[in-house]
């Protein structure tokens, strides 16, 4: 069972889509081998700077011979349907068998198709992907048609049996022949390498200086880098995307580590490590005491005689000019800060938001209305609140966050710091854009999470409003984002926040309302009718602000059912806690779903749903064929059973209690003490008939079965819960 060996050897591929090609070459080839009949033993790829690479072991040396059998037309079928089902068969009408069955005679083909070798299935199945491979971008060079994403210099197709011997897999793509060689380094190993096998091959390459595993590249990269930095006192920043970016960047690792200029260190480490990083891809290396980043690490691709002094003091160069960048943006926005931001708030009157929502200046202006009345219920100051909210986007117009916009909200923190404005406001800068993800921290402080909230209230209400809503995968304004995050923030939060009167206070609603008596006042025909265009005068004038709500909370919903399915909640426990009244308070509905979810996983909970269940049938059924609602009259002095009699008391005993802890949204202490029903209802239906001949009996055994639908329904819908 021979192996095989691929590596497509090119100019420099950008790293940030080598991982992917990777895998792509090594999904499509190995598809392509096992649909043509080669199974294998196992597959990996590899990518550097300047290869891709692909070691199949275990490859079949052929094809396997298959026999197919084809059902074909009826023998008195049109001669155009039986000469169709021939040539899709390869086969003449001689070759056909007749077999009898039920509706007549049916034509069988046999079809046979002979093995092949593996060297003829692997130049057919490479030449496809190469020509059809998904590189983002890719690009054409000289006279051949070949598209890749770098001029393809050499293709590696070879395959090595059991004894060791090579034979190159006969293929030319556009004068392009594979072979058997390659080359190491560019610099300091140029030349040709013959190629035999994989492990040859790997080997090889290191001896002439290539690395050919990207994690052994990241991993020797750190390894050097965290040594360098401990040996000078010092900690390098880790950054994951950034160590995966470099090993892309080059095939023989050197690390360097260099200075920084004393003039750069009072610097925010933030904005050092965000300039270094996305201007010249180095690492901070920071003092672990005092915070500051002093030295950076960068790799090279080469050794060099004079141990990267040369390669230090050209990135050091350039470094001083991209840090005296830095420095002058810094100086120039705390200058801003200091009066109050004034300047880069009004700025933002000129920053368009969304051309049917206005501007940055009118969505912070109806941010801080809805901060400051959400204040009170997360525990806010709503003064502050609202000045947090004011200053949140200031650093927008910041010239530091126009050159980095990853930095907005950490840099208006520090402003913030810097112009001595509250402490609450400053945190409010940078974390009211959080959480971005479900693996993002929550903000926990009170004015934090006010201005959170009705930054993602605002963008949510505008957008649907507008009519902008997400659509299948496509959510361009990251919506569900959006209302991922208020479901985190008030639910880890534990706030009671109901949410339909927020949806519409000082939000997108206000404004397209305020909007609507301008333009109508105005007399200005076009605006009056550019909005009924967005839908604005349809919620407004005619009274769709309830529906618009409605919507809006139903996806609140969807999103809350994906929140706490990872949390291994049910979504008929879900939607059995959103038919009750107040499902707008989020953590209200949580704290409910998580009090019926752990309660039906035990046998207490799953048997008192059963009962429930039966006493809700039987009472469904009676009301229907009586045409009458058995709510009221269930009376102990006609219970002829100790078990009907027992009902009665653990009823009256348990309803109460039940119906008090729900009063106090104790949601679990209500389970608890529902638990104590189970019993006596399982020993009622056991023990007595329900539908009795004796009417009196019947009403009042019907209404007995009332008060448990009733007490039940009372915690949830149980109705939607299924089992």
């Amino acid at each position: 069972m021979p192996d095989l060996l691929i590596e497509l050897f090119s100019e420099e591929i950008p790293a940030r889509m080598q991982t992917r090609a990777a895998e792509d070459l090594r999904a499509r080839m190995t598809d392509g081998l096992v649909e043509a009949g080669l199974t294998y033993a196992g597959a990996a790829a590899f990518s550097t700077p300047r290869r891709l690479a692909l070691t199949v072991q275990g490859l079949l040396a052929d094809s396997p011979t298959t026999r197919e059998e084809r059902k074909g037309p009826r023998v008195d079928a049109p001669d155009k349907a039986i000469e169709g089902f021939l040539r899709g068969a390869g086969l003449t009408r001689d070759d056909l068998e007749v077999r009898d069955e039920k509706k007549g005679q049916v034509y069988y083909a046999s079809i046979t198709k002979p093995g092949r070798p593996a060297a003829a299935i692997v130049a057919e199945v490479l030449e496809q992907v190469i020509r059809n491979f998904p590189w983002p971008k890719s690009m054409r060079w000289g006279a051949g048609s070949l598209r890749w994403v770098r001029p393809l210099h050499s293709i590696i197709c070879i395959l090595t049996d059991d004894a060791g011997e090579v034979s190159v897999v006969d293929l030319d793509i556009d004068g392009i022949r594979a072979g058997n060689t390659t080359e190491g380094h560019r610099f300091m190993a140029p030349g040709t390498i013959k190629v035999s096998s994989f492990d040859q091959y790997q080997s090889a390459l290191k001896k002439h200086h290539v690395i050919l595993d990207a994690k052994e590249r990241a991993d020797a990269i750190w390894q050097e880098a965290t040594n360098q930095a401990f040996a000078a006192g010092l900690e390098v920043a880790e950054d994951a995307g950034l160590l995966a970016e470099v090993a892309g960047l080059v095939e023989w690792p050197v690390v360097l580590m260099g200075q920084i200029d004393e003039t750069f260190l009072d610097l925010p480490p933030e904005v050092l490590q965000t300039s270094m990083k996305e201007h010249q891809k180095f690492f901070s290396v920071r003092n672990a005491k005092t915070g500051r980043i002093e030295r950076f690490i960068t790799v090279a691709n080469r050794e060099t005689v004079d141990q990267g002094a040369t390669i230090l003091a050209g990135n050091q160069k350039v470094l001083f000019a991209r840090l005296s960048d830095a420095k002058f943006f810094w100086e120039n926005d705390l200058r801003v800060a200091a009066t109050g931001g004034h300047a880069w708030l009004d700025a933002l009157d000129n920053v368009t938001f969304h051309n049917k929502l206005g501007s940055q200046a009118e969505r912070i202006n109806r941010i801080a209305a809805l901060a400051r009345e959400v204040a009170p219920a997360v525990g806010a100051d709503p003064d502050l609140a609202e000045q947090a909210a004011r200053w949140a986007k200031a650093d927008l117009s910041s010239e530091m966050v126009y050159e980095f916009p990853e930095l907005q909200g950490l840099m208006g923190r520090r402003y913030a710091e810097k112009a001595d404005m509250p402490t609450e406001v400053a945190a409010a800068a940078q974390q009211h854009y959080s959480p971005l993800g479900p693996s993002d921290d929550v903000p926990t402080a009170p004015v934090s999470v006010a201005v959170a909230l009705a930054d993602k209230l605002d963008l949510l209400t505008g957008f649907w409003v507008i009519d902008e809503k997400p659509t299948g995968s496509k959510d361009p304004f990251a919506l569900r984002r959006a209302a991922l995050g208020v479901i985190r923030l008030v639910v880890e939060n534990g706030v009671t926040l109901p949410l339909r009167p927020q949806l519409g206070s000082g939000t997108a609603f206000n404004r397209f309302q305020l909007m609507i008596n301008d333009a109508v006042a105005s007399g200005d025909v076009q605006a009056v009718d550019d909005l009924k265009k967005q839908g604005a005068e349809g919620v407004f004038v005619k009274g769709k602000f309830d529906e618009v709500d409605e919507n809006l909370l139903s996806f609140f919903h969807d999103r809350l059912k994906v929140y706490l399915k990872d949390q291994g909640i049910r979504h008929d426990v879900i939607d059995a806690c959103i038919a009750m009244d107040g499902n707008d308070d989020l953590a209200l509905l949580v704290k409910r779903a998580t009090a019926l979810s752990d309660f039906l996983k035990t046998d207490d909970g799953e048997n008192l749903l059963q009962g429930f269940k039966r006493a809700n049938n039987i009472l469904s059924q009676a009301e229907a064929a009586d045409g009458v609602e058995y709510s009221y009259g269930a009376n102990v002095k006609f219970a002829e059973t100790d078990e009907e009699c027992a009902l009665f008391g653990a009823l009256d005993t348990g309803v109460p209690a039940i119906t008090e802890a729900l009063k106090a949204e104790d949601f679990a202490a209500a389970m608890g003490a529902m638990a104590a029903l189970r019993a006596p209802i399982d020993a009622f239906f056991e023990a007595v008939q329900v539908n009795s001949d004796n009417q009196v009996l019947r009403r009042n055994r019907l209404n007995l079965l009332s008060r448990i639908r009733s007490i039940c329904l009372d915690a949830a819908d149980l109705t939607r819960v299924e089992g």
